[in-house]
């Protein structure tokens, strides 16, 4: 296994050029097989968890649901204000920083974006939840290409491009969570849940967010600072899937969703009130 890894790292620089030597030594990223081994058997427990539940009923996990959203809201709000911190006053050009600024800012942002990168193993909880609790209708392929490809890339974005331009996705998208997961945690509390009217906004913010993060790149591709070409039309492909993606999920739940309760308003059905119908089924 060892000397397929050495191989596997071989066939990776002769095809991306060689790795940033500041990440040497860092966890799960001197190697891509534990990357890869991760994210299979992520797949693997995508796939046996819901039968293995078919029978089973499902938990509330209430409590560990807390507990995990509150993490990952107070780790999202840490990075945020660790990069802002860092770039702010290091210098950093917002239209162009390549991957060699100073040191001492540089390697603020390597270690800060290492947790980012490690967060994305850490979300693999929401997929395992969505299981645990029967919610297997959550499991989509937009749920799990999105986890899966984060998690990827960033193994590669850190032995490449740990720092400069990389910077500004990760401090964008640490914002967007301490949104989105205090919104799931206080979802977890059931008396919070008729005051949680923000849901749908989330996906706008998501959008705006993929949005800010295609411009950001081009800035680097209309005003060049050294920054690799090749990673920055990468990230802007990705990020017109995720937009193509998100747009589709926004549409289907909550433009046609509005259009079907209009319609069965009008028909007579039980009116509806902070979301919720006269059964208490949610509808967001």
């Amino acid at each position: 296994m060892e000397a397929f890894g050495q191989k596997l790292n071989a066939y990776l620089e002769s095809w991306l050029g060689p790795r940033d030597r500041r990440v040497r030594g860092m966890l799960l990223l001197d190697s891509y097989l534990p990357t890869l081994g991760l994210t299979l058997a992520y797949l693997l427990i995508v796939w046996v968890g819901p039968k293995y539940m078919k029978g089973r009923q499902a938990y509330s996990c209430r409590g560990a649901m807390m507990l995990y959203n509150l993490g990952i809201t107070i780790l999202s709000f840490g990075m945020f204000s660790e990069l802002v911190s860092a770039v702010w006053p290091g210098g950093y050009s917002f239209y162009c920083q390549g991957t060699h600024g100073p040191p001492d800012v540089d390697q603020k942002i390597i270690d800060v974006l290492w947790w980012y990168y490690f967060s994305k193993l850490i979300e693999f909880m929401d997929t395992f939840f969505f299981i645990l609790r029967k919610n297997n209708h959550q499991v989509t392929f937009l749920h799990i290409y999105h986890h899966i490809s984060m998690l990827n890339i960033w193994w590669f974005v850190m032995n490449w491009i740990p720092s400069g331009h990389s910077f500004f996705g990760p401090t964008l998208n640490s914002l967007v969570h301490v949104v989105m997961y205090s919104y799931y945690g206080l979802s977890a509390i059931p008396a919070m849940r008729p005051y949680l009217w923000w849901k749908k906004h989330i996906t706008q913010l998501q959008l705006i967010q993929f949005g800010l993060t295609v411009f950001h790149a081009l800035c680097a591709v209309v005003w060049p600072c050294g920054f690799s070409l090749g990673w920055l039309y990468f990230q802007i492909s990705y990020m017109l899937t995720l937009v193509i993606f998100f747009l589709n999920f926004y549409i289907q739940t909550y433009k046609k969703q509005k259009a079907s309760l209009k319609k069965d308003h009008q028909n007579g059905s039980p009116a509806l009130k902070n979301g919720h119908a006269h059964k208490k089924r949610r509808v967001d």
